[in-house]
């Protein structure tokens, strides 16, 4: 069936969208406004983007008609922010911080979560999660009432359990047991369950085609 996007109004593109675009990684943003005060928000609409230098996205909606979001509006006030990738144990801590709650409120301390500090920037991270990376503003791009938040990478931090080489840069990703966001209001998937498909060289594609059309 086709849905025309030019005949649908905008609530029904967006449902389409999250329910077929799945599984997203989710980034628990850690910010600070311009007095220090922290701010911590799940966002599903992210993703890596870039190799060199490496640049991530993240899709901020509005507070309100022409108001932005607290994440937006502290990472276009300070330029800086954290992103820390969701474990299994510390979803309904994540759950807890996406609520709508008034401004000042520490997020962190509603769900129980632990900031420590960054390396390189002022924004904290959060401990319960095994990956954090920590960013500074690489663009900002209006995109109807969302902003398109690309952030440039300036260092990652691994939880020690989870580095198997640290000479070589081998993390152990089963190991760190994230999740991501699916369709509707609440729903997530594991990423326990792997299929493992190894990449081909233009002669193994060719050598696996000669076989296949010899067996036939």
């Amino acid at each position: 069936m086709l849905f025309d996007f030019a005949t649908l109004p905008p609530q029904d593109c967006y449902k389409l969208v999250v329910s077929t675009v799945v599984p997203r990684p989710i980034a628990w943003v850690v910010t600070q406004d311009a007095e220090g005060v922290v701010n911590a928000a799940p966002y599903s609409f992210f993703n890596a983007f870039s190799d060199n230098p490496v640049v991530i996205g993240i899709g901020c909606g509005p507070k309100a008609p022409g108001a932005l979001k607290d994440t937006a509006a502290n990472i276009r006030a300070t330029g800086q922010f954290t992103v820390c990738l969701v474990p299994e144990e510390a979803i309904h801590a994540m759950n807890a911080t996406a609520v709508d709650f008034a401004p000042g409120v520490d997020e962190l301390k509603e769900a129980g979560l632990t900031a420590l500090p960054s390396a390189r920037i002022r924004p904290p991270r959060i401990a319960e999660s095994p990956v954090a990376l920590e960013c500074e503003t690489f663009q900002l791009v209006p995109a109807g009432h969302h902003t398109i938040v690309l952030g440039r990478v300036i260092a990652v931090h691994v939880r020690d359990d989870c580095v198997i080489d640290p000479v070589k840069c081998y993390v152990d990703t089963p190991k760190m047991n994230l999740v991501g966001r699916m369709h509707g209001r609440g729903w997530y998937a594991r990423t326990t369950d792997r299929v493992e498909v190894p990449r081909m060289t233009v002669a193994e594609w060719e050598t696996r085609k000669a076989a296949s059309k010899a067996a036939e």
